[in-house]
């Protein structure tokens, strides 16, 4: 019995997809006959010839050519709507107004064409019904919406007839009983292979308390979460609220832990660009979750405007910024896009993860090193582009004091070439990618990154192009950033090791990141250096913690915390902004810009050429003269104590320039 029910359930499932074109033309067919002699039967209650055999003989002939006129009629505009490609197994409300679109413009063209067409010439006798056509109709929508939707109907009839995994079923307990929470359960109701039974909603919302969706009870929120799961014998919890704080993620994977009960979440509203959520996406819950903040809104429409039909290139494209900025530049619809990086495999991925995504976008990976100037510009000459976004970068403050050469010559010298390159070329809009590390800069990374802001308003000012710099502070999950090192030394038994117990870093995730980008750089009239409201800093040492109770383990017994001393250009706190810097506001709330005196950059030819030569000693005295707010080796003294700036200088400022202490609550 049960092997029958298998081979039965897949022949079906391979049968319905075949269920498109012709199928469902006879099932029309069939029921434009049918349709209008039941309402013809409906109208005259049961006795079609109640008037005699030529009343009879004059209702079939009219019924007849009503037959074949609503034939001629509804097909060419149920084809024209789509009703015979569209693919049903996966109709929604979409589909159902199509068909009430198409039907009901074929019934009312039907009333036209016979009471006031064909009537008053007398093709027909005036005794035909007039409801027959208004019945007619409700009979089709009846049998065209049936025909389709029993599609997915019996596709979940039969997906609910496999037989359930040999293994235990999991009870499930979701949090949130909204979109995001339903279609989870609608996929686990639909599956039951992946043995998944949902078997509660928890939900602060009272409203909802007490309502059933998709047959599954909200019984509550999560303060009740211990009498659920000794009442329903629950066995895994799901955090289906995409859209929920760091705070509420926090508190309600500390409430699991304490009961024992292995939870999982939904990505985060910014991984679901597309509004989707499906039970592959399910995952444990990580630090970014417990960092959420409220989701940011950009202005689709301006960002997508920018980007449409146009050729972008982006560099660092394998980085963790660039591949972010590939995957959303992607949704836009730009003609093409420039894949351009250093490192092949990071590039052969991103190429192909976007080519399987959008295959209908042209990519174009391009391996190059931007120190070279000659290959930058035969690809720029190669393919035009219009938008260029430069994420390419040496980021590591430690390596770079100790590649001081590598990291101008990168940092310094490839801006300038693709500056120089999309100058050549007239590139319409550049985009830097900045970091608050070149503010009041203690590390050569943070200087040479400062140094590439001087010279795109260097070049602004000479040009008047729409150039300008995005501003921001770490990411989380980036490669070699702390969250994944602190993962591996907790995977091999720890320690993790800190620099300082104080140390404090502002945080946002990439995609996050990358959004407020795209939607800076449609605000960018030229020179500005936009910064990004990171929210608050956080300390690191919370973050670890974080990640020792995620794991399941404990501080002191399981794992230790080892505080090893600030490295070479390391700051206890990073700023987002200089003493000498005004910040005005821009239309996004997320978004400022900084109104400064840019510095002199003639000595950054002297600059480059040191590194070239190797001369270290040179390079950090160029540094310094090219950017005077650098102080190597001030890493450990309290300059940035205050990331909010409470002793910003108290000028009076014109009303759309703000205090960064306006913006952002103190420190704690």
């Amino acid at each position: 019995m049960k092997r029958w029910r298998v081979l039965f359930a897949d022949r079906m499932l391979q049968f319905l997809p075949q269920l498109r074109n012709r199928y469902f033309f006879a099932i029309d067919l069939a029921a434009f006959c049918i349709a209008p002699v039941a309402a013809a039967w409906i109208r005259t209650d049961g006795v079609l010839g109640q008037n005699g055999v030529d009343s009879l003989i004059r209702l079939f002939g009219a019924l007849a050519l009503y037959i074949l006129i609503s034939s001629l009629v509804r097909w060419p505009i149920f084809y024209g709507l789509g009703l015979y490609s569209r693919y049903w197994r996966y109709a929604s409300i979409d589909e159902l107004g199509q068909i009430i679109l198409a039907v009901l413009t074929s019934s009312v063209l039907l009333l036209l064409i016979f009471f006031g067409v064909l009537r008053p010439f007398l093709v027909i006798f005036e005794d035909f019904p007039r409801s027959v056509p208004l019945l007619d109709g409700v009979f089709v929508l009846l049998a065209v919406g049936g025909s389709r939707f029993s599609v997915r109907l019996v596709e979940q009839f039969i997906k609910r007839m496999q037989p359930r995994p040999a293994g235990p079923i999991m009870r499930v307990v979701i949090f949130g009983a909204g979109s995001s929470g339903t279609m989870i359960v609608k996929e686990m109701q639909s599956n039951p292979q992946l043995g998944l039974e949902p078997v509660v909603f928890l939900d602060a919302d009272r409203n909802k308390q007490g309502a059933i969706i998709q047959g599954i009870p909200v019984v509550g929120d999560r303060a009740d979460l211990a009498k659920v799961i000794e009442r329903y014998g629950i066995q895994q919890a799901i955090i289906a609220m995409p859209t929920a704080s760091g705070k509420a993620i926090r508190e309600i994977t500390q409430l699991c832990q304490q009961l024992n009960l292995p939870v999982k979440t939904v990505p985060g509203v910014f991984e679901l660009l597309d509004g989707s959520v499906t039970v592959n996406q399910l995952r444990p819950v990580d630090l970014s979750d417990l960092l959420r903040r409220e989701p940011v809104v950009i202005d689709a429409v301006d960002v997508a405007q920018m980007l449409r039909g146009k050729q972008v290139l982006v560099t660092g494209a394998g980085g963790s910024i660039g591949s972010e900025l590939c995957r959303q530049i992607a949704r836009c619809q730009p003609s093409s896009m420039v894949l351009l990086g250093h490192g092949e495999n990071s590039v052969f991925e991103i190429a192909n993860e976007q080519r399987r995504l959008t295959p209908s976008l042209r990519i174009h990976s391009v391996i190059a090193d931007i120190r070279d100037l000659t290959r930058l510009k035969s690809v720029f000459s190669a393919f035009e582009p219009e938008v260029v976004f430069h994420a390419a970068a040496h980021k590591h403050v430690p390596l770079m004091e100790e590649n001081i050469e590598e990291a101008v010559t990168n940092n310094v010298l490839g801006t300038r070439n693709v500056l120089d390159a999309c100058v050549a070329h007239r590139v319409a809009r550049f985009v830097l990618i900045s970091t608050d590390k070149a503010v009041n800069p203690t590390s050569v990374m943070g200087a040479t990154k400062r140094t590439a802001e001087l010279l795109l308003q260097d070049v602004v000012a000479r040009t008047g192009s729409a150039y300008m710099a995005v501003r921001f502070g770490n990411v989380l999950g980036s490669r070699g950033s702390v969250v994944p090192f602190f993962k591996q030394q907790i995977a091999q038994g720890g320690p993790i090791t800190i620099t300082h117990p104080d140390v404090r870093r502002y945080f946002m995730t990439i995609p996050e990141a990358v959004q407020l980008v795209l939607q800076a750089a449609t605000l960018g009239k030229g020179g500005e250096i936009f910064v990004l409201d990171m929210g608050e800093p956080i300390k690191i040492v919370d973050m670890a913690r974080e990640l020792i109770r995620l794991s399941g383990l404990e501080e002191g017994r399981d794992i230790d915390i080892v505080y090893t001393g600030l490295r070479p250009g390391e700051k206890l706190f990073e700023e987002l902004f200089l003493g000498s810097e005004d910040y005005l506001r821009t239309k996004h709330s997320k978004i400022f810009v900084a109104r400064n005196q840019a510095n002199s950059v003639e000595h950054v030819s002297d600059l480059i050429c040191a590194a070239q030569a190797g001369k270290s000693d040179e390079v950090r005295s160029l540094l310094a003269r090219t950017v005077p707010e650098y102080c190597p080796g001030m890493g450990s003294q309290p300059s940035a104590i205050n990331p909010n700036f409470s002793q910003f200088p108290g000028i009076n400022l014109p009303p759309m320039i703000v205090r960064p202490s306006e913006w952002r609550g103190q420190a704690d």
